[in-house]
């Protein structure tokens, strides 16, 4: 009798499925234990519902900011007096309605898909359960919603259990006028004052999108600047468009507490200033999902933030257990932990595996304009961990963002001095998350701005700008101008 090797998956987000779809194609057994559904957080509370409500929010933006440069006139029947207010508004319930069907819809795709492949889905809560056994398999116990468990042993275990909202003490969310991430998809009627405590990409994110469906916004950032892990000119841009557009950001402002106060919310500073609002968005950030599952009892290391520790093929320290995802803390990306999670397999079914490098990852902070980033950043070039030239080029050159009516934004590359060879760059721009690929191929490729500026592009069009940074760098190499 043939032996298969069984795999057991613990958690089904991106790391986790795209890791049973691989180790099923592999010959493996494979088990996937999920509590929530397939998609873990990725699709049914974070990435696709933020990202669907965005879409909504992209389009009022365009049009509130377009409309009138295009020429285009919006017959209504606003007083004269009143013609300052919004023409066009939104329904919140029906916007969420959408958004929790798309979520759900995409879950049972990704079931499908697991289940088609060959992989067994259980529904529970799965731990592991003490130290390798002699013959090198592992005993995984699921706990099911009813109080039933049942044993699993597997050859080798993937976690990707992903993480969930941080909440500070004293500002617990309530659901209703305190919300996190998850919550906010359960509105019926658009926040009037909307407090969003968190600036980074989550905290952008959303700041942006309600400011662009009709919110009052305040953005309470405990940095100096909002985004403060971007690239400090991409930051730059967007706090100005945030301002432009009527938000309020408040920057060195630490969130000390928030509470409810009738049907109104109040923030408390740590200077001692307290802001009010309808409702407050909390979004300071994430916790691993790596309690209560036996890890280091079963060999698994984990760091001090609770995040385990994997090396660059997804192992942990205890033999035949990988992890994957936003429990490892290296990059919350949901491409990042599909990555893990088949790199996990690849490694363990004896496939060819490349270790994740995390220098070829492209990024994307879905804000108007957009954020995309890949490579090296300007920290590292100013940092010297790498030397390279850089050259910038705001998008107000662009014939085709002038025809658009886009104002903001700009493509910035780096390259090696010698070579040419593009090791990063940023892009600032409606839709940047489709323009950062063609640098994100150069990076990953090890293509020369050369090769960049050789190739055609289409006129008018926004890519043209990536092709002209890189012609000025091509030049500047030649001139030898650092």
């Amino acid at each position: 009798m043939e032996y298969v090797t069984r795999i057991v998956i613990i958690g089904g987000g991106p790391g986790g499925y795209e890791a049973a779809l691989v180790a099923a194609q592999l010959g493996a057994e494979v088990t996937v234990v999920d509590r929530d559904g397939l998609g873990g957080a990725s699709v049914l509370t974070d990435c696709v519902p933020s990202k669907t409500l965005i879409a909504t929010a992209e389009v009022m933006t365009t049009f509130d900011s377009s409309y009138e440069e295009l020429g285009i006139i919006v017959a209504d029947d606003t007083p004269h007096i009143e013609q300052a207010a919004r023409v066009v508004g939104v329904d919140l319930g029906k916007v969420n309605r959408r958004v929790k069907r798309l979520a759900l819809a995409q879950s049972h795709d990704i079931t499908a898909s697991v289940t088609r492949a060959g992989a067994r889905v259980l529904r529970g809560r799965g731990r592991l359960e003490g130290m390798q056994a002699l013959d090198g398999s592992r005993k995984v116990v699921v706990s099911a919603a009813d109080g039933t468990e049942e044993t699993l042993t597997a050859d080798a275990v993937l976690i990707a259990t992903g993480g969930h909202p941080r909440e500070l003490p004293d500002a617990r969310p309530d659901g209703e006028r305190i919300l996190n991430w998850t919550q906010v998809y359960d509105l019926d009627e658009l926040p009037e004052e909307l407090i969003v405590v968190g600036s980074g990409v989550t905290g952008a994110e959303f700041a942006g999108a309600y400011q662009a469906l009709g919110s009052r916004v305040t953005l309470v950032s405990s940095r100096d600047r909002v985004l403060p892990g971007e690239d400090p000119d991409a930051a730059a841009v967007l706090e100005d468009v945030f301002r432009r557009r009527g938000m309020n950001v408040m920057g060195r402002s630490r969130a000390q507490s928030a509470k409810r106060v009738g049907d109104r919310v109040e923030v408390t500073l740590a200077d001692g200033r307290v802001i009010t609002g309808s409702h407050c968005l909390m979004a300071v950030g994430a916790v691993p999902n790596s309690e209560g599952m036996g890890l280091e009892e079963a060999g698994v290391r984990l760091r001090e933030s609770g995040h385990i520790w994997t090396d660059k093929v997804s192992r942990t320290t205890a033999p035949g257990v990988y992890a994957a995802g936003d429990v490892t803390g290296v990059f919350a990306l949901a491409s990042v932990a599909a990555m893990q999670g088949r790199i996990a397999m690849y490694h363990f079914l004896g496939d060819a595996v490349t270790p994740l490098n995390l220098k070829t990852v492209s990024s994307n902070v879905f804000t108007d304009p957009e954020i995309a980033t890949v490579g090296y950043t300007q920290a590292d070039v100013d940092a010297g961990k790498i030397d390279a030239r850089v050259v910038k080029l705001p998008l107000l050159r662009n014939p085709r963002a002038k025809m658009q009516g886009i104002r903001d934004g700009f493509v910035k590359i780096f390259c090696r001095p010698g070579t040419g060879i593009v090791v990063g760059g940023v892009v600032v721009a409606p839709r940047a998350s489709e323009l950062i690929h063609p640098i994100s191929i150069a990076v990953d490729n090890n293509l020369t701005v050369e090769q960049i500026a050789n190739a055609f592009t289409v006129y008018p069009s926004l890519s043209g700008s990536i092709a002209e940074v890189a012609r000025q760098l091509h030049t500047r190499k030649m001139n030898g101008d650092g």
